[in-house]
């Protein structure tokens, strides 16, 4: 199975959880009379949402390089990552809302039935969390690792809402509004969320400079081939679930063009045999003096 379909079968993964879930949150926070779980589901029900959009950009990532887009598509994929982002933002401005309005009308002690449900949720979450964050490192897709961490705040949201309903219930009149100023937490941190995937999929646009490993790597492969004397500049982008590289090969400045043109190709060859997440790759060739 390729990175795509791995990735996208991933995604559909997310998107019929977030479903099942964002009904059963629905319903257990209205016959349950907790602003908490209905929190959850309004970011369940985002969620959704932004699990498509998620698709829909692996879907266009994957389509061949052409003459609009000698690279490919592969950076549609932060560009999805961003309105992901969105979609969280206004989620979690959402349930800060409303929490604050809860807050300040009296209403009912949530149901002690929906502790059960949270606790089935926040189980299944945290192990979506896992199979997402896995296939996502598999496939080096920044907007998977996106999707995988609605499922991990999904499951800190719960946690929250699973302590502010404890707390009402075991302390009883009064304390209505515990499981509301558990939502109110859990908004913040899924803004605190939002921060940790902005800022990748910002550097994978602006052509950030963070791929040391991968460097390294690069110029260790390249160096094994015959008559390549050396590697100087090594420059590294990442578009979607692979790398641009750009690479400065050192050879005997004696030889003729016809061999450094091979030399090239062999570079070209092995860096992308030895390390399959490289996509285009282009060789400058010096004289090594």
């Amino acid at each position: 199975m390729s990175k795509e379909q791995t990735a996208i079968k991933a995604t559909y993964f997310s998107i019929a959880g977030n479903a099942s879930l964002a009904l059963i949150k629905w319903l257990a926070g209205f016959f349950g009379n907790s602003y908490a779980l209905i929190a959850d589901a309004i970011e369940s029900t985002a969620d959704i949402f932004s699990s498509l959009l998620v698709l829909l950009g692996l879907k266009y990532s994957s389509r061949p390089a052409d003459d609009n887009h000698p690279y490919g598509h592969g950076r549609i994929e932060p560009l999805v990552t961003f309105i992901v982002v969105g979609f969280l933002i206004t989620s979690a401005t959402i349930i800060a809302y409303e929490s604050l309005q809860n807050i300040q009308t009296p209403h009912q002690l949530p149901k002690p039935f929906t502790l059960w449900v949270l606790g089935a949720i926040i189980i299944w979450k945290e192990v979506s969390f896992r199979i997402v964050i896995k296939k996502s490192k598999e496939t080096n897709s920044s907007s998977l690792k996106a999707d995988a961490w609605h499922h991990r705040s999904d499951a800190i949201t719960s946690v929250a809402a699973f302590v502010g309903i404890s707390v009402a219930l075991y302390l009883g009149k009064g304390y209505e509004a515990a499981d509301d100023w558990a939502a109110l937490f859990a908004s913040g941190f899924i803004l605190y969320n939002c921060y940790l995937i902005f800022r990748p999929a910002l550097g994978e646009i602006m052509d950030e400079h963070i791929h040391h490993d991968l460097i390294v790597a690069v110029r260790e492969v390249a160096e094994r081939i015959d008559g390549v004397e050396g590697t100087e500049k090594c420059y590294i982008r990442k578009a979607g679930m692979t790398y641009l590289v750009d690479l400065h090969v050192l050879v005997n400045a004696n030889i003729t063009v016809k061999q450094g043109h091979d030399i090239a190709h062999h570079v070209q060859d092995r860096l992308r045999k030895e390390i399959p997440e490289i996509g285009n790759v282009l060789i400058h060739i010096e004289p090594a003096d």
